[in-house]
């Protein structure tokens, strides 16, 4: 069956499996501590045009965001993230398990606002009894957001001053980061990340890597500091890959020759053909959002329909006779896959 179900339902890259072909039977140092993953490391910091960044390989998304909130926020405190964020929604109370609550506000297209966010934060600090209650300790948004949309640079500025007025540091999920930095109306650069957040990682698993998510401390500012001793608590949050190399070599190899933006685009360019097929059938877009998911309004008999050739991911139930899907490309996404999913609308 054709799937447009998600952006990781392919292995990775055939760049990536010639490497790791090539390399099967070379004997590397464990964890994390070979050439191999110095290399990719240069070569992430090379790209964000930060020479003093700190830079870690950990396993997948879920683990990334629970080792890195669990170890930036204070063990009193919280993380504030939008109601549709992934850490509230989809991560199976992974933050919660380590003693943290998500601390939610409104979602805007799945997005945050600042002020709402200074509000949030004024108000709980004007409440003399705020020592009884989860406290504000770090800010966690998406780029892109679960809904597909994008922060603009003014956006992420604004926040990070907000999340530094209140001692807190801002840490950017970039699961799809990928597909962010390559999207139509995209203004943010991996250099304009690496300024603006105090950490954030670049997304492997949903763009082109078999696995793997590369996290970046961006050291400037006031919260310039790697945790103390993180690799132990990358092994304690059960992210840590013995065998490390074979992230090192994902990222080594998405980051040679642009890979890793070029792939990304590729997935864009598809799901703008697709966006703009839907909107001259008529259907109804859920979202404005310029990046690989596409959200869908339709009516149950249109959700039947598509179903039974084409898996698509369920997002919402809208009410009681539409439901938001999910149309999902990726670097893997061929130009006869698009056009047969087309013929299919």
């Amino acid at each position: 069956m054709l799937s447009f179900e998600n952006d990781y339902s392919c292995g990775a890259t055939p760049e990536i499996i010639a490497r790791l072909a090539q390399t099967n039977t070379t004997q590397f140092p464990g964890y994390g501590s070979d050439q191999i993953c110095e290399q990719a490391k240069a070569k992430i910091r090379k790209a964000c045009d930060a020479p003093q960044a700190d830079v870690w390989f950990l396993v997948g998304g879920t683990q990334t965001n629970q080792t890195v909130i669990d170890s930036i926020t204070p063990q009193y405190a919280g993380v504030v993230a939008a109601a549709s964020g992934h850490v509230n929604v989809h991560e199976a109370g992974a933050i919660e398990a380590t003693g943290h609550k998500v601390l939610t506000l409104p979602q805007h297209n799945g997005k945050i606002d600042a002020d709402e966010l200074d509000a949030y934060c004024a108000t709980f600090y004007a409440d003399g009894n705020y020592e009884h209650m989860v406290f504000p300790g770090s800010v966690y948004i998406s780029q892109a957001t679960e809904y597909g949309t994008l922060y603009t640079k003014a956006e992420l500025e604004r926040i990070a001053e907000i999340a530094h007025k209140y001692d807190m540091p801002l840490f950017v999920d970039g699961a799809r980061l990928g597909y962010a930095l390559t999207a139509t109306g995209n203004d943010v650069t991996l250099a304009d990340l690496a300024h603006i957040a105090d950490v954030f990682y670049i997304g492997g698993t949903k763009v082109g890597a078999l696995f793997g998510e590369a996290v970046v401390f961006t050291h400037h500012g006031q919260f310039s500091n790697t945790p103390k001793h993180f690799l132990t608590l990358i092994k304690q949050h059960g992210a840590l890959l013995a065998k490390g190399w074979l992230l090192g070599l994902q990222f080594d190899t998405l980051f040679t020759d642009d890979l890793y933006c070029r792939i990304a685009q590729h997935a864009n360019v598809a799901a703008d053909r697709i966006r703009d097929v839907l909107r001259s059938k008529g259907y109804t877009l859920t979202f404005d959002a310029p990046t690989n998911q596409i959200f869908i309004t339709v009516d149950e008999p249109t959700r039947t329909r598509l179903e039974q050739h084409v898996r698509l991911g369920f997002m919402e139930q809208a009410d009681e006779t539409h439901t938001v899907m999910r149309i999902c490309t990726s670097w893997s996404t061929t130009d006869e896959q698009v056009e047969e999913l087309i013929a299919l609308l």
